[in-house]
């Protein structure tokens, strides 16, 4: 059997006036594999921690994120398709709005990805004590930043302190031989500060009433080592259907290929209906499909309710309504709960749906972090949802005789 891995991102939820977006949407696709099926919650990495979107992904592929998490950075360049060699420094980037004095006005520059692109091309090339530096635009405001040479180590601290009418920081160390890097990486962005504050592109955004991008906020600095890729561990051959970069980047990470669809842009008006399409055209060739759904996240992180329970009623409508009846394996779960009222990422475990025409089925009919507790799967881990998937394929292994 193959294995279809479908990930709503921030999905699981607290209760608000009694209801989380989960358990007040209309899902009856979502809620038919659920009845058909055997539900439980899961600590994507274990209870009590608030999980990372990176640490996360890396726990629910099987890979241990104490051993191979090595910062965020290295993942958002993979996923923009850069190449990172054993060695290279990755960093997250938003392009920000500063006033004069350094303060942060907004860390995104309203949201408005106009003409950032050529923006951090103006950079991309620049040597700084022999370390040449790569610059890449992602999506909105995003971008990431690579630094390659001898010498560097990503044990620094970051340059953006996180929140708006605060002023930037100075990279530091974290330990001693990290003082070259936080020095190169403090006169990267000065330079890019003044290159940025000149730059035509955004006096021709102020002209149109948008914000300056004027500063490189860097954060999440990562190391890149190459692992053990996921087909010679599992020997399964896995693909990854997503738009964000941080999710390719992982999958790219362990090995995972990345299928490229039009549409999907890992916000809430990603074309769902082009996922599922590619699905069905990768099907043939791969054992284990992983598909990355973004938008239930956003919601979250923006506050909005209604938002959430209706990305989660049209993934419903266009992405399970098309995949619930192909004949594999499926999961459905989140990489963490982000709920609506803190607008972040919380501890509380993820609800989990697993479907295969064998499994023993439980009784729970509504697929919601209260129904699914009482499931058959009970509570696991993160970590434990591989073992359990490749027994399904029969693809496990014995332990003893």
């Amino acid at each position: 059997m193959k294995a279809l891995f479908i990930i709503l991102d921030g999905v699981g939820d607290r209760l608000w006036e009694g209801k989380t977006p989960l358990i007040a949407a209309n899902k009856k696709n979502i809620d038919y594999l659920c009845e058909n099926g055997i539900n439980g919650v899961l600590h994507t990495i274990d209870r009590g921690i608030i999980p990372g979107s990176d640490t996360s992904h890396l726990a629910l592929f099987g890979y241990d994120p104490y051993r191979y998490y090595r910062g965020r950075g290295t993942f958002e360049a993979l996923g923009a398709g850069l190449s990172l060699e054993k060695g290279d420094i990755a960093f997250r980037v938003n392009l920000g709005t500063v006033d004069n004095n350094l303060v942060i006005q907004d860390r995104r520059a309203g949201r408005d990805a106009y003409r950032l692109k050529e923006l951090l091309e103006s950079i991309d090339g620049m040597e700084i004590d022999s370390i040449k530096i790569s610059a890449r635009h992602t999506t909105e405001h995003r971008g990431v930043v690579i630094l390659k040479g001898e010498g560097l180590t990503n044990k620094i601290t970051d340059i953006d302190p996180h929140k708006t009418g605060a002023k930037v920081l100075r990279c530091k160390p974290l330990e001693k031989k990290a003082d070259f890097t936080a020095s190169v990486v403090n006169k990267l962005v000065d330079k890019a500060y003044k290159i940025f504050s000149e730059h035509k592109i955004n006096k021709e955004r102020e002209k149109k009433g948008k914000l300056p991008a004027n500063y490189l906020l860097l954060r999440g600095a990562g190391i890149y080592e190459k692992i053990r890729s996921f087909e010679e561990r599992y020997n399964i051959k896995g693909c990854c259907i997503a738009g964000g970069a941080l999710y390719k980047g992982v999958a790219r990470y362990i090995g995972m290929d990345i299928i490229d669809v039009k549409g999907a842009t890992g916000t809430v008006n990603t074309d769902l209906k082009a996922k599922a399409k590619a699905v069905f055209d990768n099907f043939d060739s791969y054992d284990f499909i992983f598909v990355h759904i973004k938008g239930t996240d956003s919601a979250s992180h923006d506050g909005d309710f209604d938002l959430k329970k209706k990305m989660i009623e049209r993934i419903d409508s266009k992405f399970i309504s098309e995949i619930k009846n192909l004949d594999c394996i499926k999961l459905l779960t989140g990489d963490h709960s982000t709920p609506v009222r803190l607008a972040r990422h919380s501890s509380d475990p993820v609800p989990l749906l697993f479907w295969s025409k064998d499994v023993r089925k439980d009784n729970v009919k509504n697929f919601n972090e209260v129904s699914c507790a009482e499931g058959g799967l009970g509570h696991l881990k993160g970590k434990d949802l591989m073992r359990i998937i490749l027994d399904y394929m029969n693809k496990g292994e014995m332990f003893g005789e």
